[in-house]
């Protein structure tokens, strides 16, 4: 029997877009042969298609899925704007957070995509995507993936700009978490408190900053510079850091503030806007 390789198989899933146990039974099927693998594919009604190699996912939603205990996020891709407003391809990207979140063997997107659906019995998520692959003709990516473990919140943002959150907290307070979500998809904080801004550039914008306030008046004591730098530097670390941010339905109190009214404290968030490809935001630290 003819050994099939790992880099066979994954050179045959990019050309069809099935799922790698697929991919590697239409390779043992015919031998190793990839042209006979795709022709053993189509002629079993597995793909009606094959992809192409400048086809590119730049379009998408953000599923995101929390019960009070956990939580997760998944980024699914497609070619063009319009399919992102179809019913089933929203579905499918809210039942694969849905799955990923309740899943917790589960740590990359092959691994997603071959549990069983929760819309449709007997289905995996991937013959799903499949199905979809081969009926509107669209190349389907799973992107980034994130599982939380503890209580948290999200949003979805779906309008000019896609983006989803999600909230890891301590308390119980949906509505106020929601809120805060909201915020971060509105603001977009880099990191959660100020002690996560890097020192580097605190310390370059305090340099700017005191240079600009003695220009005002030099004649000032240097003690009352250095307050006036550091009135200022709230400012600056409004601009980035979450908690330090006015809360954009009650700009007078900051989102730590908030949160804390609310009975909430917000130890994480994670913040992606599709078309992004840059690491998402995940701060650690507790606020």
């Amino acid at each position: 029997m003819t050994a099939i390789t790992a880099g066979a198989v994954k050179a045959l899933r990019e050309k069809t877009g099935l799922p790698m146990m697929e991919c590697k039974k239409a390779l043992t099927e015919s031998s190793g042969d990839e042209e006979k693998a795709i022709l053993w594919l189509r002629e079993n009604g597995k793909v009606k298609q094959l992809n192409r190699t400048d086809r590119t996912t730049e379009f998408g939603r953000v599923g995101i899925y929390t019960d009070g205990e956990k939580g997760a996020m998944v980024e699914f891709k497609c070619e063009s704007a319009p399919v992102t407003q179809l019913e089933e391809f929203i579905a499918l990207a809210d039942d694969l957070a849905k799955v990923y979140a309740e899943t917790p063997s589960v740590t990359n997107a092959e691994e997603l995509l071959a549990q069983p659906s929760t819309i449709k019995a007997g289905s995996t998520l991937g013959d799903l995507k499949d199905d979809m692959f081969n009926r509107i003709r669209e190349v389907f990516n799973v992107g980034r993936m994130i599982r939380v473990e503890g209580a948290t919140g999200g949003y979805s943002h779906n309008s000019s700009t896609v983006s989803g959150v999600l909230v890891e907290v301590e308390g119980n307070n949906a509505e106020a978490v929601k809120d805060v979500a909201m915020h971060i998809a509105a603001m977009s904080p880099s990191v959660l408190s100020k002690e996560d801004i890097d020192s580097a550039l605190v310390e370059k914008e305090r340099a700017i900053l005191k240079a600009a306030a003695m220009n005002e008046d030099s004649s000032k004591p240097e003690n009352i510079i250095d307050k006036m730098v550091e009135g200022r530097l709230r400012n600056f670390y409004a601009q980035v850091a979450l908690l330090e941010q006015p809360f954009v339905k009650e700009p007078k109190q900051t989102v730590s503030k908030y949160a804390a009214e609310n009975g909430v404290k917000i130890k994480n968030f994670t913040h992606w806007v599709i078309g992004d490809d840059a690491a998402p935001s995940e701060e650690g630290s507790e606020g």
